[in-house]
């Protein structure tokens, strides 16, 4: 590990010390990830609600079919989602039929691949191995990357594309070899296309490439965005066309939710309430970038992330994931910023601001670059500290647990420090990182056996229990409430069907369905039991006697 040549031998002692501690605390959240991730890969329904319609998507894939349909027709399903990461799962339904374990497999080995590609931008930038290592490892470590990482979604896949073209874009211009950059320039717009078709929200990412690399060689810039985008529209094209239309709709026009300020501030506060020690480092970076040095593609990246996707979080259907690029870029910025801090590697070029800055960081106040071997790990622990997450039962945890005297204040035995002192999570944030039990198992195989003895077909918010079960999958209840929020879905043949009694039983969760289905539910159906399976109540409705 690098520290200023003049520290003491004390100092470099205390600094390898509290190096080791954070690199302990951050391995230890590998570990809880890990255990995490083989508890849920080994779940057989949907853990996160909307997990079972990303395998339905799937499904359709591997059987050469759109999953973008008319919601007005039986089963009245269709996706809301890019095709990419349904794509890339679809060859493992040929070989081994339907199941979640291989799309939360490919999310969670997908973050490995992330934090990896942010060690290795912090170190080709600074060579500051020990850095680079913890890093990565607070990728993997924020709360938020740890819940979304091993689920049946795209999100982790889409940051995964991002960060590698981000990475791969960020020197390009610097390339000699006109074959070779031409190569990397294609490859980096290439991942950010992949990363748009993934999941939308990529387009931050474009956004900020497209300014990084105008800023730098304009005429190079237009030249490949113009190429980048005729391959991208070509493609949205192809699929519109392909799909009669029903993907600009389903895709498109029913994902433009309204805006909630008070879950966008909530979610704010929480993000620089975990991530707020390497936030800080971050935004000292961009500072630095701006007054003294080119601005790299990691703060025009940072930037854009941070006020894009941070403000679209509060929008209905958003949440805490939506930070999950923001988080990459600000682990390789903060990053960048404690190597180079430790390394004493500060230029100030002479300007009016270099008075203010030169005698902290340099001359005469190496103290504070001496300073920088204890405040560095410091700030990474701290980091551990803030985003502590962890079951408090089982092996190793409950005695970890006992000892540091940490209590659970989530289900199933589970401690997450974005709670609050009341007990409730912000606005928007997703109630998931817990474990989930046998007996969660066993009431989600109950549902599925109910719904496999009916006659006549289920309809299911969850549809792992419809798939287990071997039955239709019958309607998407979050995208019918998208295209009702824009008025573009009337559900008059779903609601005759209900109020015909069509369906031999309707298994309720979060009631995510448009107000008419809902009512169409109350007059034709009663409850007939809750069971409760990793921690939400299952509604089982049965047809009303007449």
């Amino acid at each position: 590990m690098t520290i200023p040549s003049t520290s003491s031998s004390g100092l470099r002692t205390i600094h390898n010390i509290l190096m080791t501690a954070a690199l302990g605390l951050l391995v230890f959240y590998l570990v809880v990830y890990v255990v995490y991730a083989i508890n849920l890969i080994q779940f057989p329904f949907d853990y996160d609600q909307g997990e079972g319609f990303e395998l339905v998507d799937t499904i359709l894939f591997s059987q050469g079919e759109w999953p973008y349909r008319d919601t007005e027709t039986f089963p009245f399903y269709s996706s809301n989602y890019p095709p990419l990461f349904h794509v890339i799962a679809a060859p493992f339904v040929s070989l081994f039929g339907p199941g979640y374990w291989y799309g939360r497999l490919l999310g969670f080995l997908g973050t490995l691949v992330t934090a990896g590609a942010i060690s290795y931008a912090v170190y080709r930038e600074e060579r500051h191995r020990g850095i680079a290592i913890l890093a990565g490892l607070a990728y993997l470590a924020s709360n938020t990357i740890y819940h979304i990482g091993p689920l049946f979604r795209q999100h982790a896949s889409m940051v995964l594309f991002e960060t590698v073209a981000v990475i791969l874009l960020a020197h390009v211009n610097e390339v000699s070899n006109p074959r070779r950059r031409r190569m990397q320039l294609a490859l980096g717009l290439g991942l950010i296309i992949a990363g748009g078709y993934t999941k939308q929200l990529a387009a931050i990412t474009a956004i900020a490439a497209g300014l990084f690399l105008f800023i730098r060689q304009p005429r190079r810039a237009i030249f490949w965005g113009m190429a980048a985008g005729i391959v991208g529209a070509g493609i949205f094209v192809w699929m519109n066309i392909a799909t009669n239309g029903e993907w600009w709709r389903q895709a498109i026009l029913a994902n433009v939710n309204e805006l909630k300020i008070v879950q966008t501030i909530a979610l704010f506060k929480q993000w620089f309430g975990l991530h707020g020690f390497l936030i800080i480092p971050a935004v000292l970076m961009v500072i630095y970038e701006v007054y003294f040095t080119r601005i790299s593609i990691y703060v025009i990246w940072f930037v854009v992330a941070v006020s894009i996707n941070g403000a679209a979080s509060g929008t209905w259907g958003g949440g805490d994931s939506y930070f999950s690029t923001a988080i990459a870029a600000t682990c390789i910025l903060s990053g960048i910023f404690a190597a180079r801090t430790l390394r004493g590697r500060w230029i100030f070029p002479d300007n009016y601001l270099s008075r203010w800055f030169k005698p902290v960081f340099g001359g005469r106040g190496r103290s504070i670059v001496q300073a920088s071997v204890i405040v560095i790990p410091l700030l990474y622990l701290g980091y551990g500290r803030a985003v502590l997450h962890m079951p408090t039962e089982g092996v190793v945890f409950k005695e970890i647990a006992t000892l540091f005297g940490i209590q659970a204040n989530a289900m199933n035995g589970f401690y997450d420090s974005a709670r609050t002192q009341d007990g409730q999570y912000a606005t928007g944030y997703a109630n998931i990182g817990h474990l989930v039990t046998a007996d969660d198992v066993a009431a989600g195989w109950r549902i599925a056996d109910m719904i496999r003895d009916e006659d006549r077909p289920v309809i299911s918010e969850d549809a792992g229990f419809s798939l287990a079960a071997e039955k239709t999958v019958i309607t998407n209840p979050t995208q019918l409430l998208n295209l009702e929020k824009k008025g573009l879905y009337s559900g008059a043949e779903l609601v005759r069907m209900i109020d015909e009694q069509a369906f031999g039983m309707i298994v309720l969760r979060a009631q995510f369905y448009p107000q008419v289905v809902l009512l169409a539910i109350s007059r034709a159906y009663e409850q007939g039991e809750t069971i409760t399976m990793n921690g939400f109540n299952y509604l089982i409705l049965y047809p009303k006697a007449t």
